[in-house]
């Protein structure tokens, strides 16, 4: 299922926090709600984590409570991943590791990293993408994708005005010359993501103001790419006031 790349697939909801504590409490309680709805009714979940403050953040608290989700039957992906070394510290996979996984009965052959630069394919990123690309195929559904948002609407590793961000076939790109560094990055593209059936925004701060309020407002995911990203049975974003503070 395909939707034109800035028409909102789900009209979205928006819910607004007092703090980030907040949020990730909330974000919380309803991912352990669609995961477990998302076992009951096809045996297997699937998510795409995210880094970042939220991101992570989310992570800590479910490995402190994650209800009655069954961590044998979740399919764990990534939206991005900086490629670097396996123990490079901005590597999203291994902090996820660090926050949730290393704490949950999770099955290991579900857990699907994106490749560091000192793995199998060495510093090929281009085989690194082909090979993820492989991995997620053409019929991956995500159940729910969390995504961040840097102030200028990046989400996963697609900036604003750049191939990636433009992708419409490949399910996975390269990049190599992110405008945030790390440079070298590998990334799910909007293809992949707007066919995940929920979209998640974790987003604080008031530098991420004008961001969220263009997305609300219909931009061109070429200039803000938030704006090109939605579920297609459920578009949310989780804002701070900060965050949400350009919004009517």
């Amino acid at each position: 299922m395909t939707f034109p790349a800035d028409r909102a697939a789900t009209t979205p909801e928006t819910l607004v926090f007092d703090s980030s504590t907040e949020l990730v409490e909330t974000a919380r309680a309803r991912f352990v709600d669609a995961v477990v709805r998302a076992q009951e009714e096809r045996g297997v979940a699937s998510v795409a984590l995210t880094g970042g403050s939220n991101g992570i953040g989310l992570l800590r608290a479910l490995a402190s409570d994650s209800g009655d989700i069954a961590w044998g039957r979740v399919e764990i992906y990534w939206g991005d991943d900086r490629f670097v070394p396996t123990s490079h510290p901005e590597r999203n996979s291994g902090q996820a590791f660090e926050a949730l996984l290393s704490s949950v009965p999770v099955d290991p052959a579900r857990i699907h990293a994106m490749a560091p630069s000192d793995g199998e394919f060495g510093d090929d990123i281009t085989a690194a993408a082909r090979d993820y690309a492989r991995l997620v195929g053409s019929d991956t559904v995500f159940d729910v994708h969390l995504l961040g948002m840097g102030g200028e609407g990046h989400i996963n590793s697609l900036f604003p005005h750049t191939a990636a961000t433009a992708e419409e076939s490949a399910a996975v790109v390269a990049v190599t010359d992110s405008p945030k560094p790390p440079p070298a990055r590998l990334t799910l593209t909007f293809p992949v993501i707007n066919r995940s059936r929920e979209v998640w925004f974790l987003v604080s701060g008031a530098e991420k103001a004008e961001a969220v309020a263009a997305a609300h407002n219909g931009a061109s995911r070429a200039d803000w790419p938030c704006a090109g990203a939605n579920g297609t049975e459920a578009t949310v974003w989780f804002l701070d006031r900060a965050a949400a503070s350009a919004l009517p």
